[in-house]
């Protein structure tokens, strides 16, 4: 299925470009006029993706991150952040609660945190090559938004922690 409309960007690895991503993100998504708190779930997510990509892909240095956000018809929304860091060696172990690389200042739920808050999260990562973690979302579609009429509402919590 081919996107409605998307964007990419690409900015350096500086922690206060962090602020920039989600909030970039939130922008573009607005146009599908999402609920206050769905904005806030896609902000969260795409704050802890970054994060992780300036703690732990770039701990040493300055490496160019990407954020893509694709629409499709539906009110789905996928959301990609991209590196060229170090890579994870073992994603499911990265991806287990309070894991974490980064040291005691570091609390290891950065992946928690970007699974509770959105319907599908992918993470594909070669260690030296960088990672790409796929966030999925779908949003209540309201009239006059770009959604299709009809289209299944948005999943609750508790039915997102049903599903694979």
């Amino acid at each position: 299925m081919k996107p409605i409309n998307q964007m990419k960007v690409v900015f350096p690895s500086r922690s206060a470009n962090e602020a920039f991503a989600r909030s970039a993100a939130a922008a573009f998504v607005a146009q599908l006029d999402p609920t206050v708190d769905e904005l806030a779930d896609l902000r969260t997510a795409v704050s802890e993706a970054v994060t992780n990509c300036i703690v732990h892909a770039y701990a040493d240095c300055i490496g160019d991150i990407t954020l893509s956000v694709l629409l499709y018809e539906g009110g789905r929304v996928v959301i990609k952040i991209r590196d060229k860091g170090c890579g994870i060696a073992d994603i499911p172990q990265a991806m287990e609660p309070l894991f974490t690389t980064g040291g005691e200042e570091r609390s290891g739920l950065g992946f928690s945190v970007m699974e509770s808050f959105t319907d599908r999260l992918k993470v594909a990562s070669h260690p030296g090559r960088g990672t790409c973690v796929t966030m999925e979302k779908r949003l209540a579609c309201k009239a006059g938004n770009s959604g299709e009429e009809g289209a299944p509402p948005a999943f609750s919590r508790e039915e997102r922690a049903k599903q694979p």
